[in-house]
């Protein structure tokens, strides 16, 4: 029904965090909680009787941990999970075995802690509800743009829910001999780093968390820090990245507006702008910027998306010339490179 609750099952083998997380949902009145699980076991259980519409779930559990857990879920039941976790790379383990978003676990002993991921649980759940969860999409080539790249090319990407599973793939899938490459994700601050570097572990790019003034270089790729808005200015024939602090814009900072409004202005023709899976409308306009100067624009289609929220606004206004299917996302980078 169009007024139903979203029905969650919470599980956690600390009870406190049960609790926690639990209480803190039903303070919203979209939100039931149908159960509380200890353990992946009784989760299980709990899901084929309860049928929820999210599941959140710890990562670091005893028996089986959240990662396999989620992995194993994925092929039976196929419903958006949320991990919660640490600071550790584990998040995005979690991520890739099929999670679609994650939180940091609050410090019990903090109230503004728990008061901050409680709320950022329960927008979250409010996004997952609204995901499409589906088999991993895997590439098997490495798509090049046909020989040296000229300095004054470059990539911009910006992604929102679903888009670190999204970027890796697509990193995955390109050669570094492609331009520079500058994205913008959003992330919590402690994790843009994090994920930096597992794309400089896990691909054939140089990727780190940008610092203000680093140049934008072939077969590099630069992560806007999780608490700063990027963008790109000219210097000589080549790009620099600028990084500032300012107030959220479309509910973000970063946000992707305003990177690709820089490109808009500084890059024009020389510039593909791509807008991938997430909640809302940031990067819409500024990639509707990038075409009016001559930027070739492609938007993930709805099929491959986790939330078809950014690229369907970005399409619908115009700002997409091409929906791609994600596993086809990085010939299609390639292909246009050979235009420009």
């Amino acid at each position: 029904m169009k007024n139903a609750r979203i029905r969650v099952l919470v599980i956690d083998d600390s009870l406190l965090f049960r609790e926690i997380i639990a209480r803190g949902l039903e303070t919203d009145p979209q939100i039931e909680v149908v159960g509380k699980a200890a353990d992946a076991f009784e989760a299980k259980d709990m899901i084929l009787a309860t049928k929820p519409n999210v599941v959140t779930c710890d990562i670091e559990m005893p028996k089986m941990n959240g990662i396999e857990f989620i992995r194993r879920l994925m092929p039976m039941y196929p419903v958006p999970v949320i991990a919660v976790s640490g600071l550790s790379n584990t998040v995005f383990d979690a991520l890739s075995a099929g999670a679609v978003d994650f939180v940091l676990k609050p410090d019990e002993r903090s109230p503004q802690s728990v008061s901050t991921v409680i709320g950022e649980v329960i927008e979250k759940v409010k996004i997952a509800s609204q995901a499409q969860v589906a088999p991993a999409c895997v590439g098997t080539q490495a798509c090049g743009a046909g020989g040296p790249c000229p300095s004054d090319r470059i990539i911009g990407i910006g992604a929102s829910t679903g888009g670190t599973e999204a970027i890796y793939r697509i990193l995955q899938e390109l050669s570094p001999s492609v331009p520079g490459i500058v994205i913008v994700q959003h992330i919590p601050t402690v994790f843009s780093g994090l994920f930096a570097q597992r794309l400089n572990n896990q691909t054939h790019f140089r990727v780190k968390e940008a610092e203000d003034g680093d140049a934008v270089e072939p077969g590099s790729v630069l992560i806007a820090p999780g608490n700063r808005h990027m963008r790109v200015w000219k210097s000589g024939r080549k790009y620099k990245v600028e990084l500032f602090d300012g107030p959220k814009q479309n509910g973000h900072c970063p946000s992707v507006d305003v990177l690709f409004q820089s490109m808009a202005r500084h890059c024009g023709k020389n510039a593909i702008g791509v807008i991938l899976t997430g909640m809302g409308r940031d990067g819409a306009s500024g990639l509707l910027s990038m075409r009016s100067k001559g930027a070739i624009t492609l938007g993930q289609d709805e099929s491959t998306s986790v939330v078809y929220g950014m690229p369907k606004i970005a399409w619908e206004i115009g700002a997409v010339q091409r929906q791609v299917p994600l596993p086809q996302m990085a010939k299609t980078i390639a292909d246009c490179l050979r235009k420009i």
